[in-house]
């Protein structure tokens, strides 16, 4: 049974590329494998969604789910769910905001799995870190090094 997801991205804005990355914890303290997946013609908003997004669906939840993220978007998209609910996510001069479908299944898929958003301080110091941090670094490195790797391929 999972409890804990830890979900980071990393991605390069001039080709508009990147990796999102994420780590289960099961409530018996087992930690999975980072699992990684490129994303193309994306931005960075648009990749921690896309991340969160396949991170729930590729995983099986049973029961209520700490969110473990440095993307403030994410962390405070559920107190904007009103309003963009309200405005029927439209700007005030009537074009629909951007990424409104990813906030619609965003919301969707915290509606039929209970979740709760923890902020996480990304690139700490090593001494600095309590075992969460040691947990979100391995998402933070397993994203951006396979953005290098990716990145690298591409320019050898």
């Amino acid at each position: 049974m999972i409890t804990k997801l830890f979900i980071d991205a990393s991605v390069n804005p001039q080709q508009r590329l990147g990796f999102g990355a994420y780590l289960t914890v099961s409530n018996e303290d087992k930690v999975g494998q980072v699992q990684v997946k490129m994303f193309k013609d994306t931005s960075s908003t648009q990749l921690e969604l896309e991340t969160f997004l396949w991170a729930i669906e590729d995983i099986s939840i049973e029961t209520e789910l700490t969110i473990y993220t440095d993307c403030q978007n994410i962390i405070g998209l559920p107190s904007r769910r009103e309003k963009l609910e309200k405005s029927n996510y439209h700007t005030k001069t009537g074009k629909p905001i951007k990424h409104n479908l990813l906030y619609k299944k965003f919301f969707l898929l915290i509606d039929k799995y209970p979740c709760k958003f923890i902020k996480v301080k990304g690139h700490k110091k090593s001494h600095l870190k309590d075992p969460t941090d040691k947990l979100f670094t391995l998402v933070d490195k397993g994203s951006r090094d396979a953005l290098r790797k990716h990145m690298s391929q591409i320019h050898n």
